[in-house]
């Protein structure tokens, strides 16, 4: 495990989909759960942290993909924790739809998650009681119900995959896993508009403290600054 921040964690080790830590006083959040085979890392690094699996009080999730949901019935079973996600994504989490892919073009084959079930639905621009106050940011088009955490003290957004970080270098979601390019990339207006100093993204190392800049000049790359 990597610390990010003060009370801000990374798994390390996972081969797809980051996931993240936040502790609080009264437990940890968990932000995502990787890839179905991830989760015995999870829980060791947790135990290597010096925390019991118990000390997991909800796990947050952007949105239902695979690559982060896998793990979420382990993780589920293992700690207790409440999962917490977007009344969109909710079917998807729980294997009551599909993953929602593009309508045209290439698409992979329809494809279910492990269910998993939904304790609680937040909002777009909800205030959740984590870290003194962590903000829901609806951020769709990778998928319907995606959403991103914004915490404005540290001015760190957790971006889910709105935004990739491959090789260096900040990219769009893949086109043939996202339900609407162009909604993703007016998200990402809404990404840039926030001004967010550290990203902490779903896929590649996060930015800390510098990531303004690189920011601009991808979005002004890719049309929408």
């Amino acid at each position: 495990m990597q610390q990010i921040l003060p009370q801000i964690y990374t798994f390390t080790g996972l081969i797809a989909g980051r996931v993240y830590m936040l502790q609080d006083a009264d437990g940890l959040t968990l932000v995502d759960s990787s890839i179905a085979n991830a989760g015995d890392k999870i829980l060791a690094q947790l135990k290597a942290a010096g925390h019991e699996p118990s000390a997991v009080k909800r796990i947050l999730i952007t949105h239902g993909h695979p690559d982060h949901v896998g793990s979420l019935p382990q993780l589920r079973a293992a700690t207790g924790a409440e999962v917490w996600a977007h009344p969109l994504e909710k079917p998807v989490i729980q294997g009551e739809q599909s993953v929602v892919r593009p309508t045209s073009g290439f698409r992979p084959p329809d494809t279910k998650v492990k269910p998993t079930t939904v304790d609680r639905t937040f909002n777009g621009e909800e205030t959740l009681p984590i870290l003194g106050g962590l903000q829901v940011i609806n951020t769709p088009g990778h998928a319907p119900g995606h959403v991103s955490f914004w915490h404005p003290a540290h001015k760190l957004l957790i971006t889910g995959d709105v935004i990739f970080y491959l090789m260096n270098k900040m990219t769009l979601p893949f086109a043939f896993f996202t339900a609407d390019m162009d909604e993703n990339k007016r998200s990402i207006q809404k990404v840039l508009a926030l001004k967010p100093e550290t990203l902490l993204f779903g896929h590649g190392q996060p930015i800390v403290k510098t990531a303004a800049a690189p920011l601009q000049a991808f979005a002004q790359r890719i049309g929408v600054a």
